[in-house]
């Protein structure tokens, strides 16, 4: 509803100002967002306006827009056909938007407003440091919003850690049908490639950082041979329903993203289905989103100030609260809501993520799906944009899925949205059992 309300604002504003040609002055009253969907805190972005008029005495109308797929995002951007202001893409996309030159620098100079740019994780700041910009520093071009890492969301009921411990699992006969793989092929790609090098990796031969450059005919073939092997075992390969099939006890080990394991998790908890989640001790991927001004913006200034007021940390606490994902901000205040997280669901055991929130984060208790050990996180690569060897990786994985609809599909696709309904009311309660929690604090 605030989306479509957004939208309806648009419109009597364009047919106000006369139609939708508005003029230079006009557009600097709207700020056009572009972002994944349920990935805010909704209520955060009327609170932006107030404390945007606050902040300039200025006057702005959000617009939020979402995409769920990067590549159609950045086609929009590319033909320079829409302004949005604001855009949240992965890393490798960013990575893409800047050898492109689709991006603006981020204006860091608030005014008197603090500066909280400056609040994002130094590790984050690291990996930023690791795109491929042709000379630009990526960090002066984005700023990082969530992050985390791949692995194995699992049922603790049918399957044990040392199984997920491998990517081998992935051919498991004991996991027939049983198996959800990520449709997202960058993010299987990436790990499998890992599995494949592991004696190159232990001897020397590569680095776990050169190797995610690897999109050579050799690996590509070599990993479309493994996941070939896992594909008898795969009941659906999914974006967005794996983790709601994981609750209903439909599957029982789901490639997945952090975020979403964190998110099943909790909701399985509530019905009496404990999962888990587990990054193989071979390694892994980690990755993030990060907020960018495309070149086309009409609002750079507006667009700026959003960004800074999405890393204040108590805004960075809400979006977690709702969301499930995992804010780049590394204050205090975000690690002492991460400890309080964890208690609150019953982790007792301290980890090192000093990478992560520094010399305060060597001995807490955290979340290990959320905040993964330091250990953990030397196991993980980044992945990068494969330029013009994407069409060859997409290849390989229109083969590897290919085009057969069975039953076992038409199965997870009835309960997947038999459960929109159910799922609608849990989130609402979710929300407000988040927001109560929120308050408290």
């Amino acid at each position: 509803m605030k989306r479509f309300l957004n939208i309806l604002a648009l419109t009597v504003i364009c047919t106000i100002l006369g139609g939708c040609s508005t003029t230079d002055d006009q557009r600097q009253s709207i700020l056009k967002v572009y972002n994944w969907a349920d990935y805010i805190d909704e209520d955060l972005i009327g609170e932006f306006e107030e404390w945007y008029m606050e902040q300039t005495g200025e006057e702005v109308k959000v617009v939020y827009q979402l995409f769920d797929v990067n590549e159609i995002m950045l086609a929009k951007i590319e033909r320079g056909k829409e302004d949005f202001d604001v855009v949240c893409p992965s890393d490798y996309i960013i990575e893409r938007m800047l050898s492109k030159d689709l991006l603006l620098p981020i204006n860091k100079d608030f005014g008197e407003t603090p500066n909280y740019l400056d609040l994002v994780s130094p590790y984050i700041h690291h990996l930023f440091g690791k795109l491929e910009a042709h000379g630009n520093n990526a960090n002066d071009y984005a700023v990082g919003y969530m992050w985390g890492t791949n692995g194995f969301l699992y049922n603790k009921k049918y399957i044990t850690q040392e199984e997920v411990d491998t990517w081998s699992v992935l051919w498991n006969p004991k996991i027939d049908k049983k198996l959800l793989i990520k449709d997202a092929f960058r993010d299987v790609y990436s790990p499998i490639l890992i599995h494949a090098n592991l004696e190159r990796l232990a001897n020397g031969e590569i680095t776990l950082d050169s190797l995610m450059y690897d999109t050579s005919d050799e690996s590509i073939e070599i990993v479309e041979a493994l996941l070939m092997q896992a594909k008898p075992y795969v009941a659906g390969w999914e974006a967005d329903f794996g983790k709601e099939l994981m609750t209903k006890e439909a599957a029982w080990v789901n490639l997945s993203w952090s975020g979403d394991a964190a998110w099943a998790m909790e909701e399985a908890a509530a019905v009496g289905v404990e999962l888990d989640y587990h990054i193989p001790s071979e390694g892994s991927i980690v990755w993030f989103d990060g907020w960018v001004i495309p070149k086309y913006a009409k609002n750079v200034k507006a667009a700026s100030y959003f960004i800074n007021f999405m890393c204040k940390p108590e805004n960075a606490i809400r979006n977690m609260e709702e969301i499930g994902y995992v804010s780049v901000i590394s204050t205090p205040e975000v690690l002492e809501w991460a400890q309080e997280s964890a208690a609150d669901y019953g982790y007792e055991e301290k980890m090192d993520i000093s990478y992560f929130f520094g010399e305060d984060g060597t001995d807490v208790v955290a979340n290990p799906t959320m905040y993964p050990s330091i250990s953990a996180i030397d196991r993980c690569g980044m992945m990068h944009d494969s330029g013009d060897r994407t069409e060859a990786l997409m290849t390989m994985w229109s083969r590897v899925k290919g085009n057969k609809f069975n039953s076992w599909m038409l199965i997870i696709i009835f309960i997947a949205f038999g459960g929109l309904f159910v799922a609608g009311i849990i989130k609402r309660v979710r929300h407000s059992r988040r927001q109560q929690r929120f308050r408290r604090r």
